[in-house]
């Protein structure tokens, strides 16, 4: 079975397990005229609402990629979690508004404890759904079905407090409801701006995860005739969908015909391995020459003195030009006009003879 075919198997079973429970809830608070456990039921159709967008947005992301989309529709998750996160916060906002209202009008109910029997059963079935449907999230690499199960568990904690003030009206014949719900109403809120933002960040554009990062590098390392791998970077088009863009470099004297070969196989393995849909660039490595050694050894010593500059490559010496090319990689918020503006001047005072052309590239990946 597909990834997204199981988005929507979990997500089904979400909206099943939703409206039983919203059922059994509204008929509890209807006979006990208990207003929260009322608005728990109704929170719970929030929840299967929550789950068919999860599904119209799974469907919609697993779309072709066509002429005015050729990246594909990945990203369409990507919004289903920010639509989920508002409906989170909408329930947050909601809870606490009436949560205020029963502090400031609190109204008796009427309890029994079959009623309560069923609440704790109902609390138990929602804390398990979204135990299920948020492993789910992850196994599947689904931020939307990971929003869902997030919210199921602040559902279970809702009804939770509900049970509490239940037992409490029952013992003590006093209403905390009130209370208990403004507490929750602002954990709620928070888990849906933490939704949101995760959401937002992943469309704006987030750094590669370090561990996929570090095993392409490895793998395209580990291809004969690559010298080292720079400017690796990874852009994702939903959960599915990774293309990137890396920098190898080879000794300059390998033939087109020789390059082309190696950058062929390197795109074949890294994407029967990791999916992700590879342009190489090519870095020329001089060969063994002591005087092109010097020069590399006082670039990587000059550039050593300064924290932002993190590395070094894309280093070569054209002796019939009299030209050193070379990258720095930078941290973010270096003042690079500066540090490029020093080191330039430090590395053409000790080779006086050559012209420095260097190129700043971004920390886009580790």
């Amino acid at each position: 079975m597909d990834r997204s075919r199981k988005i929507v198997r979990v997500s089904v079973i979400g909206i099943a397990a939703n409206i039983v429970l919203a059922a059994f809830k509204a008929a509890v608070g209807l006979i006990a005229g208990s207003i929260a456990i009322v608005l728990d039921a109704v929170n719970n159709l929030s929840d299967a609402f929550s789950s068919v967008v999860t599904i119209v947005g799974t469907k919609l992301a697993n779309k072709p990629a066509d002429r005015k989309h050729p990246y594909g529709h990945g990203r369409v998750e990507y919004i289903t979690s920010v639509i989920i996160a508002v409906i989170v916060l909408l329930a947050g906002v909601t809870s606490f508004r009436e949560a205020i209202a029963a502090v400031l009008h609190p109204e008796a109910a009427s309890y029994s404890i079959p009623m309560l029997v069923i609440v704790a059963a109902a609390v138990a079935v929602k804390f398990l759904l979204g135990r299920y449907v948020k492993a789910k999230g992850a196994e599947l690499h689904s931020e939307s079905l990971i929003a869902s199960g997030t919210d199921a568990f602040f559902d279970a904690a809702v009804s939770s407090t509900t049970l509490v003030g239940a037992l409490v009206s029952l013992l003590f014949h006093r209403s905390i409801e009130g209370w208990l719900g403004i507490l929750i109403s602002v954990f709620i809120v928070k888990a849906g701006v933490e939704i949101l933002m995760d959401a937002l960040s992943s469309i704006i554009g987030t750094r590669a995860e370090e561990n996929l990062s570090s095993a392409v590098r490895a793998r395209i390392n580990a291809a004969d005739g690559v010298l080292g791998t720079y400017d690796l970077i990874l852009h994702h088009y939903g959960p599915e969908k990774i293309i990137g863009s890396a920098h190898i470099e080879v000794p300059d004297e390998l033939t087109a015909r020789e390059i082309h070969l190696l950058t062929r196989k390197i795109t074949e393995d890294v994407f029967h391995e990791f999916g992700i849909l590879l342009t190489i660039g090519i870095y020329a490595a001089n060969s063994d020459d002591p005087a092109v050694s010097e020069i590399r050894r006082d670039i990587e010593s000059a550039a050593l003195k300064y924290p932002e500059i993190l590395g070094t490559h894309g280093f070569y010496v054209d002796e019939e030009a009299k030209r050193v090319s070379v990258d720095l990689l930078m941290d973010f918020g270096a003042d690079t006009k500066e540090i490029c503006r020093a080191f330039c001047e430090e590395i053409s005072a000790m080779h006086p003879d050559y012209r420095f052309d260097v190129i700043l590239d971004s920390d886009f990946s580790d």
